[in-house]
């Protein structure tokens, strides 16, 4: 079967969900959806009423199934229905640009197969969900990105790709991916670096082209946090001690840090992290919030500070004109 039948068979197929999914569809909103022509779109629906699919409607108005008409039932309760619904609200504002058109079409075909009731269920508590992200995502430059991360997973092939480095450097990596995680707003592969000879994190979002190979990996991988949490014997121990009436803003990015134990004390909260980022990282986001917290280890960790403290002093030090 050649590319275009197999295109046809995709697209009459997302056709008959398009028909299930709304009361009425018009040839002209089809036609923008699938990128073909309106004629296209009145010979898809001649194919489906050719292989019995009772279709409502003519050309230039809309087309709807005869009701009662629906393919075998898969049954939901409402819990399960609002929380597709509550699920489909969040992708559309945390999902990957590349993953969001796929997990629309997905939900096209749940919402296809859903009762009269349910439906109506959904068109009445759907305005009623939000979700407010502050983040704005970049475009994607690559389409599919992740799926294509995904795939070479899925298949153990490398990819080999184009990333801009955080001074803006452009280098040339084959990578083995083990993951995709999602944190601080931000989509990343965990992977091994055939270049560094170890294990690696890439933003999405800097990658400026990717391609999956035909080389197999060259060893097997373990799950992602087992990587994510040991991705080398690089780390350093720190100890802070902590005011307890800020512990509470810390919440998520402690654990980013490699937070790995917290203790109450008489003087405030004690956390113990292992982390990779001693030199730069962790040190500014400790000042974020280093009138409320004591380095107890290593001392390295307070020169830190003070440079960063004179370095902030000095560039803000402004001697107004007598």
């Amino acid at each position: 079967m050649n590319d275009h039948y197999l295109k046809k068979l995709d697209r009459v197929t997302a056709i008959l969900t398009q028909l299930q999914s709304k009361p009425l569809v018009r040839a002209q909103d089809l036609a923008d959806k699938f990128e073909v022509s309106i004629r296209t779109i009145y010979r898809d629906v001649k194919t489906l009423e050719n292989a019995g699919i009772p279709i409502l409607g003519e050309a230039g108005s809309g087309y709807s199934l005869m009701d009662g008409y629906k393919l075998p039932p898969v049954m939901f309760t409402k819990q399960e229905v609002l929380s597709f619904i509550t699920a489909e609200k969040l992708m559309q504002k945390f999902s990957h640009e590349s993953l969001g058109s796929h997990y629309q079409t997905a939900m096209e075909k749940v919402r296809s197969v859903l009762k009269y009731s349910d439906k109506d269920l959904i068109q009445n508590v759907e305005k009623q969900i939000d979700v407010f992200n502050y983040h704005v995502p970049s475009p994607d430059s690559i389409k599919n990105i992740i799926p294509t991360i995904l795939e070479s997973i899925a298949e153990k092939r490398q990819l080999t790709m184009e990333y801009k480095t955080v001074d803006s450097k452009v280098s040339n990596r084959t990578i083995e991916a083990v993951g995709v995680f999602f944190e601080f707003n931000y989509w990343y592969i965990m992977a091994f670096c055939t270049l560094r000879n170890d294990f690696r994190q890439f933003r999405v979002d800097r990658i400026l082209q990717i391609f999956k190979t035909q080389n197999p990996f060259l060893q097997e991988y373990g799950q992602i946090n087992d990587y994510r949490h040991n991705s080398n014997g690089n780390k350093t121990k720190v100890r802070l001690l902590v005011e307890k009436k800020i512990i509470g803003h810390l919440v998520n990015s402690k654990k980013y840090y490699g937070l790995t134990e917290e203790v109450e004390t008489e003087n405030g909260i004690e956390l113990t992290f292992e982390t990779d980022w001693i030199k730069d990282g962790f040190p500014r986001w400790l000042i974020t919030f280093a009138d409320y917290a004591e380095v107890l280890e290593p001392e390295s960790l307070k020169d830190s500070l003070k440079e960063l403290v004179t370095a902030i002093s000095k560039k803000h030090s402004h001697v107004l004109p007598g």
